[in-house]
């Protein structure tokens, strides 16, 4: 795409909008590889830790349905710059204000995310109406980065900013070495509220002369009782449930196996960077063939024999199989973005499909952290995750036999 045939507003909202994607997922990925230091110096078990993990995918389900309303108030650019200060507020009060304000914090940051990301592919047809599958996977690339940055150098950054959290532990009885321990993971955490402030600040110019985006208000209804519909919508949150048990859990699932924290990190990091390839190509190659079913099948697999490779194969291979479930967890991602958009006849059926596809899908995603926590906390290892995969990933190529089928859901134009 060259920029030199888009109107400067065009350029600047292209790179504003790279830039609010850039934030959609370190508010996770950052977690998982400091969750030992957050736990030890919380005194979480692994059943909270669950927890830790699933609430902000829970309630990117939850505040999805708000988007459209925040948007009836006071339009789509100023609907994303207040989640963004609101993100940033979340991100830099969640480390200091105790193990609540942690929880709490994860959550609103979570909501932010989730409005956020209903709002971007509205603005994106808007403005890009000739570039939507480019801007797509400019997107989806951008998040992917933000992701991959988040989960590669938050250790590094609680190791910068105080020592290790074993050290830490050692001297937790004096409240001393406890302080240096909360002052590492907090200041990492922490750090990541900054691309969201620069987000926010490059966003501002977004604000002046704004155009409506039609949203469509209670159209979901007729979507509801479409079964092409409902496979969208399950198979978006069941390969979401599958993402965010990896973003929640390979580090400290890495880590237990024998790696470093610093290299269970940077495996988490490089697989999700290595998304960006199929990211990019499933679509391309999706989009060409008569249905999407053989391309969704493929990359299911993969994600599946990436997930067992790092639970059950021997450790020495383990970027073998980082790299199988990069690739394919890359796949799964953006054809789920593909599909809402392969599967409705128009641009109103797509923001209705995508609004019941997000809030049905990530409420479900949740849970999969969730029964990581509780089935480690139950069992003691992680031998049996890899049954909760297994299960999901089946159910997932289930819904992706009808919703990859060269069928469209009903049009919702026109109805309320």
């Amino acid at each position: 795409m060259s920029t030199s045939a888009m109107p400067r507003r065009g350029v600047l909202t292209l790179v504003a909008l790279l830039l609010v994607a850039l934030n959609l997922r370190p508010a996770l990925t950052s977690v998982s590889p400091v969750l030992g230091s957050i736990a030890e110096a919380l005194a979480l078990s692994p059943s909270w830790q669950g927890i830790l993990t699933t609430l902000p995918v829970l309630f990117l389900g939850l505040a999805a349905p708000l988007a459209p309303r925040l948007v009836r108030r006071i339009g789509p650019e100023r609907s994303v710059f207040a989640a963004l200060v609101v993100l940033a507020v979340a991100l830099l009060a969640r480390p200091y204000i105790g193990t609540a304000g942690l929880f709490l914090g994860t959550a609103i940051a979570g909501s932010c995310i989730g409005i956020i990301g209903v709002l971007l592919p509205g603005i994106v047809k808007r403005d890009f109406p000739r570039r939507v599958s480019i801007m797509t996977g400019l997107y989806t690339v951008a998040l992917n980065l933000g992701a991959s940055a988040a989960a590669g150098t938050t250790e590094p950054l609680r190791q910068l900013l105080g020592g290790g959290w074993q050290d830490a532990a050692q001297g937790a009885s004096q409240g001393a070495a406890q302080g240096i321990s909360h002052g590492s993971w907090q200041g990492a955490l922490a750090f990541w509220l900054l691309p969201a402030v620069i987000a926010a600040l490059l966003w501002l110019p977004q604000l002046k002369g704004t155009k409506p985006v039609r949203v469509p208000v209670r159209r979901g209804a007729r979507l509801r009782h479409d079964p092409l519909a409902w496979q969208v919508s399950l198979f978006m949150g069941l390969q979401s449930s599958l993402a965010y048990i990896v973003f929640g859990w390979l580090p400290t699932i890495l880590q237990d196996r024998g790696l470093e924290a610093v290299t269970a990190g940077l495996a988490l990091s490089v697989s999700i960077l290595l998304q960006v390839i199929t990211a990019i190509l499933a679509p391309w190659v999706g989009s060409r063939m008569r249905d999407q079913r053989a391309v969704l099948i493929g990359v299911m697999t993969l994600t599946l024999i990436g997930l067992l490779g790092c639970l059950y194969a021997p450790i020495g291979s383990i970027w073998l199989w980082i790299v199988v479930l990069g690739l394919g967890q890359g796949g799964t991602f953006s054809m789920a973005l593909t599909l809402l958009a392969l599967r409705a006849p128009d641009a109103t059926t797509a923001a209705s499909l995508s609004a019941m596809a997000q809030g049905i899908g990530y409420t479900l995603a949740a849970m999969g952290p969730l029964l990581v926590g509780v089935l480690h906390d139950w069992s003691g290892g992680w031998n049996v995750v890899g049954f909760l995969v297994s299960a999901i990933a089946l159910a997932a190529l289930v819904m992706a036999l009808g919703a990859g089928r060269d069928r469209q859901v009903a049009s919702t134009y026109g109805v309320d």
